[in-house]
């Protein structure tokens, strides 16, 4: 068969070696999004070795320390490979949250422009996407004894009995969240009492209307029936490769079934069979069933977010392709940016002849040599 293949990272690097014109006054960044199961990872090791830069995840599930199987963290190999950041950054029983987040994110993104490189951010999370590209509002801060209060309440009640709750005060953030998403819908009741304002309407004040940087989006999707038959393909990879132990560990070193890591997708399913709750053939019907609504509401969280340039990858086209047309709109992106950098200079009237115009034309983009073995 023959691969589409791409340059390798010293014909396609995009940027200076060192902080450039381009980077400090336009601060390029490209995100790769999509759902689940997509093929974001890949493509983003094969983008990351091609414009020889560093992968910073934007997935709040794969913060977690000791969850490598059920959050599906990048392999060894592949972080020997590229360097992956934003992972592995808290135990399973520490909190997070998207602040906390934005501002480790910031700090990469800082250091690789200081480096002349081209910020990748890749994952599924559209909470953190959008708190990166278009700002956060600084809500108020965490109430434990409050929160501890409703997960009580939504053990005895019900997470329906918050959700009912919520949309007497928010109801238009009760009608965006889940009715079993007990950790949004705790959050949306907190920011009510605490600051008397339902949450909607200071993220409307707001409007994460933020501009820190020069984004490109890019959203990966792939047909319904498609998507579907690699999430499935990869709950039974996951299995295959531990996931029962890992949950049963987990679980055995006090990480119980309350905390929010625990409730995320495997552990859950796999914790309700350990406890004798349903079979293990239950347990995974379940997973896959929940990893496709999941793959569901991301693609409509997506679908809402401005400025996302789509692309469709077909079921047998391989991920160096896919990497090649993203590599192609990276260096349009940058092209453009230069130019909008150079005319802006010749209306201010302080245009330079050497003033670092080579950055985007450095990048050639055509297909090469690409590693091969790393698509899945």
């Amino acid at each position: 068969m023959n691969r589409a293949t791409i340059t390798t990272a010293e014909q396609t690097s995009p940027l200076t070696p060192h902080p450039s014109p381009l980077t400090v006054e336009k601060r390029p960044l490209v995100v790769i999004t999509g759902p689940t199961a997509v093929g974001k990872s890949r493509v983003a090791v094969l983008l990351a070795k091609a414009l020889d830069t560093e992968v910073l995840t934007a997935d709040s599930r794969q913060v977690y320390r000791g969850m490598d199987i059920g959050m599906d963290k990048p392999t060894l190999a592949e972080r020997q490979d590229v360097p992956h950041r934003l992972i592995d950054l808290v135990g399973p029983d520490q909190p997070f949250n998207v602040g906390e987040y934005r501002r480790l994110a910031l700090m990469d993104i800082d250091r690789l422009y200081g480096l002349g490189k081209l910020p990748l951010v890749v994952g599924g999370t559209g909470l953190y996407v959008r708190a990166l590209i278009r700002g956060l509002w600084e809500g108020p801060g965490a109430d434990w004894s409050l929160r501890q209060r409703l997960e009580n309440e939504a053990r005895v009640k019900g997470t329906d009995h918050l959700h009912r709750e919520l949309a007497l005060v928010d109801p238009e953030s009760a009608a965006r969240l889940h009715p079993h998403d007990q950790v949004k819908i705790i959050r949306a009741l907190e920011v009510h009492r605490l600051s008397g304002r339902p949450l909607s309407e200071s993220h409307r004040r707001h409007a994460f209307a933020e501009t820190p940087f020069s984004p490109l989006l890019i959203g990966l999707m792939r047909a319904r029936d498609a998507l579907y038959r690699r999430i499935e393909q990869r709950v039974e990879d996951q299995l295959a490769k531990g996931l029962m132990q890992e949950t049963k560990g987990l679980l055995d070193k006090g990480y119980g079934r309350r905390l929010g890591s625990m409730k995320g997708l495997g552990y859950r399913q796999l914790a309700g069979h350990l406890a004798g709750e349903y079979s293990y053939e239950e347990a995974v019907r379940r997973l896959k069933r929940d990893t496709r609504h999941f793959a569901k509401r991301q693609l409509t969280w997506f679908r809402k977010e401005p400025g996302i340039t789509w692309l469709s990858i077909g079921e047998s086209e391989p991920l160096e392709a896919v990497a090649a047309r993203i590599l192609d709109l990276v260096r349009r992106f940058l092209s453009d940016l230069a130019a909008q950098k150079e005319a802006d200079e010749l209306t201010s009237g302080q245009v330079s002849k050497t003033d670092g115009r080579l950055e985007a034309k450095q990048t050639t983009c055509q297909p090469a040599n690409l590693p091969l073995g790393v698509a899945r």
